[in-house]
């Protein structure tokens, strides 16, 4: 059995029952441990993240199901390398989870630096700026996927920042319900947009806002950063967004998954003409930022 294909059914039980130990319980040893030593240390390159691909899948079949209780990107976690892509690359090499990016936004950080985190998992980005961003940053973090958020509040449970808000639902084109379709190899990849036809893949029902709704009920006056990861339905929510926010709520940046092919509009075209520029393109992103 492979860490791909390790039931999603192990990780969702698992996730309840783990929440209710305390943190530690779950703390790497043996195999597990060194494995983690290993990894942890890797070089970015190919041979680095090849090696690294080998040794979490020994790691994972060790596991058999458990979670794994760790320091990365700043935070404490208890993180479940399963059918989430996110948790495996924080889990074994959070030197390589969005280094470039992470970079980018450190030097971005002000005091009082409001962030949100849309599509937020398991809450590596939100659990890193928080770290970073210091006391008197706000952050504010969304996941729909119930079983994944119940991950997100616990990591953010564990960690003393005291700046993180999580809502449970979808940021979409408009206010109400919607359905989720779920990836259930990657949860990751889960979208309001259908994104797998695999076998075992499902969907679900979620409440979902607009993202300018969501930012005046929670009373923000301003934006710094906004991460936008939300598989193909970046479009939806940012042409929506720009028609009915102020001016004042437009980000000073946004870092949006590249999606091209998925949308049904230019992004980067809407985004030019709202005053943003391309200053960063990643392998999996793009950084745009918008003078005042």
């Amino acid at each position: 059995m492979t860490d791909r294909r390790l039931s999603s059914d192990v990780a969702s039980r698992g996730g309840a029952a783990a929440s209710a130990a305390p943190f530690g319980a779950y703390a790497p040893s043996g195999l597990v441990s060194t494995v983690l030593n290993l990894t942890r240390k890797l070089p970015d390159s190919w041979l680095g993240k090849r090696a690294s691909f080998a040794l979490r899948r020994l790691a994972v079949m060790q596991l058999k199901g458990q979670p794994v209780d760790t320091t990365a990107l700043g935070a404490r976690m208890r993180l479940f390398p399963y059918n989430n892509v996110c948790e495996k690359r924080i889990l074994f090499t959070p030197q390589y989870f969005d280094e470039e990016e992470r970079s980018f936004l450190r030097s971005r950080m002000v005091d009082g630096f409001h962030f949100v985190d849309i599509g937020a998992n398991i809450g590596g980005y939100s659990l890193f700026v928080a770290g970073v961003a210091g006391r008197d940053a706000r952050v504010l973090a969304i996941e729909p996927q119930p079983d994944i958020f119940q991950r997100l509040t616990y990591n953010i449970s564990l960690n003393p920042f005291g700046t993180i808000k999580a809502i449970a639902c979808a940021v979409a084109d408009k206010d109400g319900e919607l359905t989720m379709f779920v990836d259930p190899n990657n949860r990751g990849e889960s979208s309001v947009k259908i994104v797998t036809d695999g076998q075992g893949a499902g969907n679900i029902r979620v409440p979902a806002k607009k993202l300018a709704t969501l930012l005046q009920e929670e009373k923000f006056k301003r934006i710094d950063a906004i991460k936008l990861d939300v598989e193909g339905a970046e479009d939806l929510i940012l042409e929506t967004f720009f028609k009915d926010a102020p001016k004042s709520l437009w980000p000073k940046l946004l870092l949006i998954e590249r999606g091209g092919s998925r949308w049904s509009i230019d992004v980067p075209v809407l985004l030019v003409k709202q005053g943003y520029a391309l200053v960063r393109t990643t392998k999996n992103n793009q950084i745009y930022e918008r003078s005042s």
